[in-house]
Formats: structure tokens, sequence, C-alpha cells
């Protein structure tokens, strides 16, 4: 009789789990490669010509790298709101922190729908009072993408000053530190993986925004997924899938590469 093992039935419906999890993902694969001008699943003949139209189009690559630029934009911007804010409510501890931290959060459980119309309302309202053009740029693109992605920054530097041992700051602080060197030089650099985990996290974010930025772009600021959002509603091109693998294989690889910093940097410090 063959006896029962928890684990190992466990593990079986993890694995199951996960690749029907996996599934759209991976039949985006073969359908990238179909020879055909619209989508549909390549029968007994394969071909990487919608890679290299997409490759050799300027619209998609000026896509790329508008969305490369937002996307660092906003995530150094989100970082830097995130950090001063979780630092100075670490430090100084304000009798109304809660209610502070709770309207921070607040743009993780509004609806999209509604964060895309205030944004939309406030850039037009900003280009009215300063004269300054903020509807359709790069720049207002990036600053309501720092909008949504400023909460979930600051729950990663939070997690990290959580792990933080306050005593190494009050010891700083009662050898006469001032306050600049205990932040710069005490506090920075025991959560600068807290950080950057909310750099990549705010810049993935910022990379797949579509909801808000459909609000506020109109034909100058194409970032990569409105024009798929494009070429989906107008016509289904291929090349779509063919970028749908490409990013899969970037973010896989950047996911890798990070996990892979964060446990050498944990073995160097446990050794």
């Amino acid at each position: 009789m063959t006896r029962f093992r928890p684990g190992l039935a466990l593990s079986t419906s993890g694995a199951l789990v996960s690749v029907f999890l996996l599934m759209p993902l991976i039949a985006v694969v073969p359908v990238s490669f179909t020879p055909k001008r619209f989508l549909s699943m390549p029968a007994g003949e394969w071909s990487g010509r919608h890679y290299e139209a997409l490759l050799s189009d300027p619209a998609w690559i000026g896509s790329v790298l508008l969305s490369v630029k937002i996307g660092l934009a906003s995530a150094a911007f989100s970082c830097l709101l995130a950090t001063a804010f979780c630092i100075g409510i670490w430090l100084f501890k304000p009798i109304f922190s809660q209610v502070m931290t709770g309207l921070v959060l607040l743009p993780m459980v509004a609806p999209p729908v509604v964060s895309a119309l205030t944004l939309y309302f406030f850039l037009n309202r900003l280009t009215q009072w300063n004269g300054v053009i903020a509807y359709d740029t790069w720049a207002g693109v990036a600053l309501t993408h720092s909008v949504m992605s400023v909460p979930y920054a600051v729950v990663m530097v939070f997690v990290a000053l959580s792990q933080f041992d306050r005593r190494i700051d009050l010891a700083a602080q009662s050898m006469g530190a001032s306050l600049r060197t205990r932040i710069f030089s005490v506090i920075l650099p025991n959560i600068r993986f807290g950080i950057g985990g909310a750099f990549f996290l705010a810049f993935l974010l910022s990379w797949d925004e579509i909801g808000v930025t459909l609000f506020v772009t109109s034909v100058n600021a194409i970032t990569l997924p409105r024009r798929m959002w494009m070429g989906l509603r107008d016509n289904i091109d291929p090349s779509i899938a063919a970028v749908s693998v490409i990013l899969i294989v970037l973010v896989t690889a950047a996911t890798l590469i990070r996990a892979g910093l964060q446990y050498r940097a944990k073995r160097a410090a446990q050794g």
C-alpha cells in the first residue's frame, strides 16, 4: 500500500498551480513566431518577421525609450519622496503619523479610474496656472506615475526601516552626530537594499502603467503599454506578441539578477 506523503502532494499541487498561472504567458511565445499578419498559432512554419519589424520600427523603439525614461524618472522621484517621508516618520514619530501614512497609501485603494481622472484634471490645472505644459509630456506622465507608485515605495522603505536597529541611530546621536550625519551615514546605508527594491518596484509599476497613461497622454507621449493598447484596439498586430515575449524575458532576467544580488549580499553579511 502506497503511503500518503503530504509534502509531495503539496509540491505537486504547487507545481500544477504554477503551470496553470504561466500558461497565458507561455502561449504568447509561439504566437509571436507566426508568419501571418494576424494573431495565430504557427501551423508548421515559424517566422521571426515580427521581431524584425519590431526592431526596425522607429515608433516602437521610440516608445520603448520613452517608457524607460519615464520609468527611471518616476522611480527616482518616488523613492526620494518615499524615503524622506518614511525617515521623517521613523525619526520624529509625529502625533498624526497614522493619518499621514493613510493619506500617502490612499492611491493604493482608490479606484484607478478615479485616480486617472484626478490626475488628468490636475495636469490641466497645472498647465493653466503656471503656463507649464504638463499634459501629454514625458514629465507630466512621470509625475502621475510617481503618484501611483509612491505608496508601494513607502511600504518597501517602511519594511526596511522596521528591520533596522534603532539603537544604532541612538548610539550615533549620543556621540554627537548631527541629524544630517545620522541620515546619510547611518540610516540610509543600512536601508539601501530596501530603497533599491522600492526603486525596482516603482520602475516596474511605471513601465506597466496604462490606465492613468490613457488619461494624461494624447499623441506626443506614447509609452510602450499605450502603443500596445493602440495596436490591440486598431488592428491585431502580431508584433504585440513579440513585444510581450521580450518584456517577459527582460523582467524575468531582471528579477533573477536582483534575487541573485540579494542572496549574495545576504551570504556576505552572514559570512
